[in-house]
């Protein structure tokens, strides 16, 4: 009996052998799918729609560049909650998040001289709520896009007046306005794309933030 026993159990762990030399030769294990480097950079790729996160949602695709907003001033919404009559925000930006996944910022994403998005997949969109100033261009109340061209010392940033299209389709025709603004590196890194304001005695500065980069836009109040 303990003979057979042994045979059994040889067998099997035989079998077992056979099929995983079989899935190592296959290059993967079981339960895994490969990931390759045109699906890491699919967040910005210049000609993709939504690039998506497979899982299986009956609804609405899961963005892999989740879309976000910042206010100024900073979490509005949360003070409208405590005071319903508050007067309106002075601005928001709505843009996209797009991430490194292991990347190089200025060799395999952006490129200098290049317009870029300021974001992934739709336009990012700057709304006014107030008039403000930026640059020498007073901007009324309405709905703006943005963009940006880096250089290696300084970004070019374009609000727009194009509204509701994909980002990579800028018509430079229909800027309002064109400011130059210095960018600074050896920033903490930051892995995702970020757009915030900071208050300032003026105003405030948008934030534009990605990996050690960090260039920001003045806005007179």
């Amino acid at each position: 009996m303990c003979t057979v026993y042994k045979c059994v159990v040889a067998i099997c762990f035989a079998s077992l052998f056979v099929t995983g030399c079989k899935e190592k030769e296959n290059g993967k294990a079981v339960n895994e799918q490969p990931v390759t480097h045109d699906t890491a950079a699919r967040d910005t790729a210049a000609h993709e729609p939504h690039a998506v996160i497979e899982d299986n949602n009956l609804y609405a695709d899961v963005d892999i560049s989740p879309m976000d907003m910042s206010y100024f001033p900073a979490k509005y919404p949360q003070m409208k909650i405590a005071d319903p009559n508050i007067a309106p925000p002075v601005m928001r930006v709505i843009y996209s998040r797009p991430h490194l996944q292991g990347r190089k910022l200025f060799e395999e994403i952006l490129k200098y001289g290049q317009t870029w998005r300021l974001g992934a997949n739709e336009a990012t969109e700057l709304n006014i709520f107030q008039p403000v100033t930026i640059g020498d261009k007073k901007i009324p109340v309405g709905r703006y896009t943005l963009y940006a061209i880096p250089k290696a010392g300084y970004w070019t940033i374009a609000i727009n007046s194009s509204l509701d299209q994909w980002g990579l389709k800028q018509d430079p025709a229909r800027d309002v306005v064109r400011v130059q603004v210095p960018v600074t590196y050896y920033n903490p890194p930051m892995e995702y794309f970020t757009m915030v304001f900071e208050k300032t005695d003026t105003g405030a500065n948008l934030i534009m933030a990605w990996d050690d980069a960090v260039a920001k836009l003045p806005v007179k109040i």
